[in-house]
């Protein structure tokens, strides 16, 4: 653990390698103004279990920035310099971009540090954000959990809660399979249609720079009852811990597929398996973003890197729901057990001083 502090800008930031057993750590870079310590230890612990679940040649670790994502962009270039000028003497750590970070920032992280995944395609990167690779990895998993409830693509109701770089691409992909939108929400509002929302016009208004709050397309509902909308699939693609004990109740979706990490708190997640209500574990469901960064580490491209996500993501939510099946545990028993023993096994082969 580090913490980073450049006092002239005013930058303050953590950096978290929670393990390395398996090859060098890569974990997002996360920069929002009320990240914390825990968050950020919670953050890397995951990517240990993601990237360990995936069979990746990596490690997991997370960094957070204190700091507010819509700075002016020329500020934000110098702190996302000079985060990266702090983490040069962390060489078992590879930044990726995650909340309020994107590929020019990976870009400027590499040109100080030299190590970064998830760039822009001019410097042969896979921009994660642009082609959607965790929501594709929300799509495979889906795929596998639908068939345990008995429920098809086709006439599926979903929310998005959270429609930025995941959220957005979630919807275009089950739209594209014939699921229905029916609702929607980012920071500042929420939209509700029971017989869909026009997914195509509601990507084009954010893609403009519009907010939730003024799409005319649904009804607007008060931003956090999007947990508690009628719908089959809840996609929690947002902040940590937006589903809690206290809100658990209101949740109506039959399963839910996670594209935020630690989205749901563990006393909540307990409380939905014992209500009937199936949750895919947030780092079975959501590593198509990590996956992908690792293909681009190795040099692999975008039709690599889908292909990866669609192998790894379906096996892995296959053999989870059936360790789950076969002991009589909760899914994300079943997932950190799976998940800890391939650490486990990597470690046997490496020396700790």
């Amino acid at each position: 653990m580090l913490h980073l502090y450049q006092p002239t800008l005013g930058m303050k930031a953590i950096v978290v390698v929670d393990n390395v057993a398996c090859g060098p750590a890569i974990g997002g870079t996360r920069m929002a103004p009320d990240v914390s310590f825990e968050e950020c230890f919670r953050l890397a612990r995951a990517m240990t279990l993601k990237n360990a679940a995936a069979g990746l040649p990596h490690g997991g670790a997370k960094s957070v920035i204190f700091g507010d994502p819509l700075m002016d962009p020329d500020l934000k270039e110098q702190w996302i310099r000079a985060f990266a000028q702090g983490i040069r003497g962390i060489t078992d750590y590879i930044p990726g971009p995650d909340m309020g970070t994107n590929e020019a920032a990976m870009a400027f992280i590499k040109d100080e540090g030299g190590r970064s995944a998830g760039l822009p395609r001019e410097l042969g990167g896979i921009p994660l954000d642009e082609v959607g690779a965790t929501a594709f990895g929300l799509l495979v998993s889906a795929d596998v959990a639908k068939e345990k409830i008995g429920m098809e693509f086709s006439g599926m109701r979903v929310a998005v809660q959270g429609f930025g770089a995941v959220g957005k691409h979630a919807a275009r992909f089950f739209a594209g399979k014939g699921a229905s939108i029916v609702a929607a929400a980012d920071i500042t509002g929420a939209v509700f249609d029971a017989g869909g929302l026009d997914v195509a016009a509601l990507i084009a208004h954010k893609e403009a720079d519009g907010d939730m709050i003024d799409f005319e397309g649904g009804q607007q509902i008060e931003r956090d009852s999007i947990i508690g909308v009628d719908c089959d699939l809840l996609i929690p693609a947002a902040r940590p811990d937006v589903i809690r004990a206290e809100n658990q109740a209101s949740v109506k979706a039959r399963f839910i597929v996670p594209g935020a990490n630690i989205g749901i708190t563990d006393e909540a997640e307990h409380m939905l398996y014992e209500r009937g209500v199936l949750c895919i574990p947030d780092f079975i469901a959501n590593a198509g973003g990590v996956i992908c960064a690792a293909t681009e580490v190795a040099g692999g491209r975008k039709r690599d890197a889908f292909a990866a996500i669609d192998e790894k993501v379906r096996a892995n939510t296959a053999e989870m729901l059936e360790r789950a099946d076969r002991h009589g545990i909760p899914p994300r028993e079943a997932a950190v057990q799976m998940a800890r023993e391939r650490v486990d096994a990597a470690m046997e082969y490496t020396r700790f001083d």
